[in-house]
């Protein structure tokens, strides 16, 4: 048990290793749905200008 919250902070010696793992984790869990809605949208944005490259092509 912590009878404070400095013990609780240094997990008995583990905190950096066990703080820096929840760190990692967390910017992990915030970074990947960025990056994912990124990608989805340079995606789409690439599909719709081939549709449209395709449509321009078609009428030469």
């Amino acid at each position: 048990m912590w009878n404070s919250f400095g013990d609780f902070l240094s997990m008995g010696g583990y905190g950096l290793f066990v703080w820096g793992s929840m760190g990692v984790c967390l910017l992990v869990c915030v970074a990947e749905p960025i990056t994912l809605n990124l990608k989805r949208s340079a995606l789409l944005a690439e599909v719709q200008e081939q549709g449209t490259l395709d449509k321009g092509q078609s009428g030469s």
